[in-house]
Parts: C-alpha cells; sequence; structure tokens
C-alpha cells in the first residue's frame, strides 16, 4: 500500500534514514523541518536527504505551515523536537515550546486534516531509571540514586536496606520518572500523540527509542546522541568526557534498524495504539562503547576521561527489553555493534566537527547543573 507520508523532522539524523526506508517501500515521502543550526549548521538541504523528498523548511509551530504540509497526506511520522538532557534543564522555554506546543500545534491540524495512522518518536528518558531487581527477586521501579557524599559511596541505586539493586531490560510497563525536561517533553508528545488520534478517528503509535548511532549523526551539535559526542573528540584528537565513573549502562541500536521499525510502525496492522520501546536489546557501559569506538578510529591510544562527577537528569542504568516489538511487530535489531561502529567510524574519518563539548560542559557547570 502506497501512501504520501509527512514526516516532520525528516532532514534530521534519524529522519534521513527514515525517509530512505518509506522511499524503498514506494511511499511519497514530504519532510518539514525547520533546519536549525544546531544540528545541520548552515544548509539549505542536507545533501543526503534523498532528492525525491519534497522539503517545506518551517517550523513545526508554524501553523499555517504545517496546513500545507499535511495537504494530500495520508499518515505522519512525527520525529521533530529539541533533543539533550543536559540543554533541557537549562533552555526550558525552548524545549517546551517545540517539544509539548510543536505536537499540540500539529495534532490540532490533523482534526481538520485526519490520516489513517501518526507515529511519534517517544525516547527511552521517560523512564529515568530503567528497571532493577532486588536481592528478594522483587522488580523495582522506581529506584533513585542518593546524592554522593563521599568517594566510597555507591554511584548505583540501592535498596530501602541499603544492598545493591541488578539492572534488568526495561519494559514498556515500567512506570514513568521523568528526570529531565527533555524526558517530560517526549512523554507529553507520547500521550498527545495517543489521545488525539483516539479522539479523532486515527491511529497512533509511539516508538521508545533507546540510544540511536550511526552515520550522519550532528558531530558539532554537543548535546546530541553520545556516539556522535564521542566521534567529535576522538576526530579532534581530544578525549572522550564520560561522567560519573563510565559504569553507567546503555542500549546501542543502529539507525537503520530504527527506520525500519518506523516503517513497520507505520504500515503494520497490530501497531495501531500500541507504545514500544526500540533498542537492541543488549546493555553496554558508556565506558567499553568510547573503548570500541576509538579503537574502530584508530585512536587507541586516546583513554576516555572520567570526570567522576554526575549531571543533572542523568540516570545510571537503562537498557532496553524488547520483547513487546519482537511479538507485535516482529522487530529485533540486526545490525551487528562492532559493524555498525565501523560504519560510524569510516563516515567520521571523513567529516569536519567544531568540538564543542568543553563549552557545554561548562554551560552546565555555571548553572549548577554538573556536581
Amino acid at each position: 500500500m502506497s501512501e504520501t507520508v509527512l514526516v516532520t523532522g525528516g532532514a534530521g539524523f534519524i529522519g534521513r534514514f527514515v525517509c530512505k526506508e518509506l522511499l524503498s517501500r514506494g511511499h511519497q515521502v514530504r519532510v518539514l523541518d525547520s533546519l536549525i543550526e544546531q544540528v545541520h549548521g548552515d544548509v539549505e538541504r542536507p545533501a543526503d536527504l534523498p532528492p525525491e523528498v519534497e522539503l517545506i523548511r518551517a517550523d513545526v509551530r508554524n501553523g499555517d505551515a504545517v496546513t500545507k504540509a499535511l495537504k494530500g497526506v495520508d499518515s505522519v511520522i512525527h520525529l521533530a523536537a529539541e533533543v539533550g538532557v543536559g540543554q533541557s534543564m537549562y533552555a526550558v522555554e525552548r524545549y517546551t515550546s517545540v517539544n509539548d506546543v510543536g505536537t499540540a500545534v500539529l495534532t490540532e491540524k490533523l482534526i481538520d486534516q485526519p490520516v489513517r495512522r501518526i507515529v511519534t518518536a517517544s525516547s527511552m528518558s521517560i523512564y529515568g531509571e530503567g528497571l532493577y531487581q532486588d536481592q528478594d527477586g522483587n522488580f523495582v521501579q522506581d529506584a533513585e540514586r542518593l546524592p554522593r557524599t563521599s568517594d566510597s559511596q555507591s554511584w548505583d541505586p540501592l535498596d530501602k536496606q541499603g544492598r545493591p539493586l541488578t539492572p534488568v531490560g526495561t519494559p514498556e510497563w515500567k512506570q514513568p520518572n521523568l528526570a529531565s525536561i527533555y524526558a517530560l517533553g517526549k512523554y507529553v508528545q507520547e500521550r498527545t500523540t495517543l489521545i488525539m488520534a483516539g479522539a479523532y478517528g486515527m491511529e497512533g503509535v509511539c516508538l521508545r527509542l533507546f540510544n540511536v548511532y550511526g552515520p550522519g549523526q550532528a558531530l558539532s551539535n554537543p548535546y546530541t546522541g553520545v556516539l556522535a559526542i564521542f566521534s567529535s573528540r576522538l576526530l579532534n584528537g581530544q578525549r572522550p568526557v564520560i561522567f560519573e565513573d563510565g559504569g553507567q549502562r546503555r542500549d546501542f541500536v543502529y539507525v537503520g534498524d530504527v527506520a525500519r521499525a518506523f516503517a513497520d510502525a507505520l504500515e503494520l496492522p497490530q501497531a495501531a495504539g500500541g507504545v514500544f520501546n526500540i533498542g537492541s536489546g543488549q546493555d553496554r557501559s558508556v565506558t567499553q562503547v568510547a573503548q570500541s569506538l576509538a579503537r574502530a578510529m584508530g585512536k587507541n591510544d586516546i583513554d576516555p576521561e572520567i570526570v567522576g562527577k554526575t549531571r543533572v537528569g542523568d540516570i545510571r542504568h537503562c537498557f532496553c527489553d524488547t520483547s513487546l516489538a519482537a511479538d507485535r511487530l516482529g522487530f529485533r535489531a540486526t545490525r551487528d555493534f562492532e559493524e555498525g561502529l565501523a560504519e560510524l567510524a569510516g563516515w567520521v574519518a571523513e567529516q569536519e566537527a567544531v568540538d564543542r563539548v568543553d563549552q557545554a560542559k561548562q554551560e552546565l557547570e555555571q548553572r549548577g547543573l554538573v556536581a
């Protein structure tokens, strides 16, 4: 079934892969994107956005532009958002406006121009800390870390008896714990999509993305994905900066797998009304990831800098339980992590990146967001 699909934020890293996937399946694709400088630099159109894609350069908060973009559209993939936990904690109005109000404008315009289905990008950040088990085998959904008062204190959450908790894959039923303005906004996007779609006879789907990586990330944006930030540092001969002790664990999923998940979520009847984790189901420490990337980039002599400090809004462990997406969507990430890193490294070697990590770190420290 060929459709005309609007992809908001479709000129971004994930969006360009989604557009290519949709085109490969025979869909017509239109993109609405504001091409903000922090992400795109000074470009009129990303070089790797397929020429078959119609691009409307406008802000998702611009109602007239959204009305124009929705004309003749059968379905929507909603990716438009400000991205970055750290920056969201001081650029509060900007993140709330783009993420919350932008979704409100889009869904309001859909009242008069309804579509079959809208698929919205949510985020693993809404979970806060991931799911844990205590030593008695009980699940712990509300794990919290106490403020560190000494170097001997554990970085990891403890139970009420002071015993270590064990992180496990986080499923969709885990209660949200919104630890940053970015997480709050993604949850608002998710709920707005499902509420408005249900109220107006459309189908809504939300995908909670874990750490997406691959070629094409915004290397000069210090608030983007961690692998892009590490790549920028290594490319410039600088040490990747890792907060805490580097033992925090995450789930990294290749962008091509994520694009396939969006296309499936758009097409499969059984996806309607669902909220799905999209990750690899494999967890790695941030230090392990930095070291693997350095090897892939031929920078084995550059060790990561472990700063031993915590950023407000950061969590310790969160990785993906993939079983629901596998059962309902037939989705499994297929790209081997080391192969994906090699592809990322090859692409990075051909790029230039302005390293703004120290600047971003200073901005957070000046506002008391690093302790």
